[in-house]
């Protein structure tokens, strides 16, 4: 099998391909031959070696794939071997063969492509989880969705208009076409625009009731200031740390000394009548259940047109520094993925 790997932390140009047997699955295992691989911000972080749950280097990243099982070990169903599919990977995914448990596992309906497959879990997952799980948006409702055109904001606009919210996304001015063609009611342009003033003058004054926030940092401070009455601030990332291509110490101390340390304590949740949460999607291996829920719930979704994902681009496995180059320059409109 052919494998992307980071050897070391350092800028786009330090992975590496290389070669290694192909894995055998185990008991209760599914082998996966790999069409799409999906690439996200923690593998970049990874990389850059400012992920905390990051194996030890040298490492395969990615969480994600879509493909075809070829292989199935012991107590799996052999009607499995030929169908396609597509998989949450614990760390691996950038690899042409993955094995993975069945229950991470999902048949693709016969209209998505094993990109679009591999464009699913993360994204979706995420987005789903903040939106519906934890954030428990409702119709008439106002969303603030920062970093919009990425994977998770397309999978957060389609969720939010599919309940009946109004979204207001940010995201740099050329990608606003687009995100008006999906269903965002406003938009804000984060390059020249303070999205606290702008989301205060669409919502008259009242603030949204639910914000998705993967900036981090001063973006918290503001974010919580919008917040109408019941608002819930939903953190999910910190991409104000990866600022450069490699690691940045000065950078990571920034955003972290900006984080509201001293905002959200219990007297101001209760008397702001304000909530805040978190999102780790790779700490959720320990419910699996609840994510195959998750996944269930989305796939039904997918067969009414609700869920629709939009694959930016592909780069080859020889191309993965390219891949991470294109996401960290804020180019995609959407997932991007390798392909073996």
């Amino acid at each position: 099998m052919r494998q992307v790997w980071i050897p070391k932390a350092g800028e786009p140009e330090v992975l590496q391909v290389r070669e290694a047997p192909d894995p055998e699955p185990r008991a209760g295992e599914l082998r996966v031959r790999v069409e799409a691989s999906g690439v996200n911000f923690a593998d970049i972080m990874g990389r850059m070696g400012i992920y905390p749950d990051l194996p030890k280097m040298p490492v395969v990243v990615g969480y994600e794939v879509g493909g075809r099982v070829d292989k199935v070990g012991g107590g799996v169903d052999a009607s499995w071997v030929g169908k396609d599919v597509f998989a949450m990977t614990r760390f691996g995914g950038y690899s042409d063969v993955v094995c993975v448990p069945e229950a991470q596992l999902f048949e693709r309906p016969a209209s998505m492509s094993a990109a679009e497959g591999a464009a699913i879990p993360v994204n979706y997952y995420t987005a789903y989880q903040l939106i519906i799980a934890m954030g428990g948006l409702k119709a008439h409702e106002t969303v603030l969705v920062h970093s919009a055109g990425g994977g998770v904001g397309i999978a957060a606009i389609q969720l939010a208009k599919h309940i009946g919210a109004t979204v207001i996304g940010t995201a740099s001015g050329p990608k606003h076409e687009f995100l008006k063609g999906i269903g965002a009611d406003h938009l804000i342009n984060y390059r020249n625009e303070d999205f606290e003033k702008r989301t205060m003058e669409i919502t008259n004054g009242r603030g949204v009731e639910l914000i998705l926030d993967a900036v981090g940092g001063d973006s918290f401070k503001k974010g919580y200031r919008v917040l109408a009455p019941t608002g819930r601030l939903g953190m999910f990332g910190m991409s104000a740390a990866a600022t450069s291509k490699t690691r940045s110490i000065a950078s990571l101390v920034g955003t972290l000394v900006q984080m509201p340390w001293l905002q959200f304590t219990p007297p101001s949740l209760m008397n702001e009548n304000k909530g805040v949460f978190g999102v780790n999607l790779g700490h959720m291996w320990g419910e699996i259940d609840r994510l195959r829920g998750w996944g269930e719930h989305l796939l039904q979704l997918y067969d009414q047109g609700v869920v629709k994902p939009h694959v930016d681009k592909a780069f080859s496995f020889d191309e993965a520094g390219a891949a991470h180059h294109y996401i960290q320059d804020r180019k995609n409109t959407g997932k991007v993925i390798l392909t073996p």
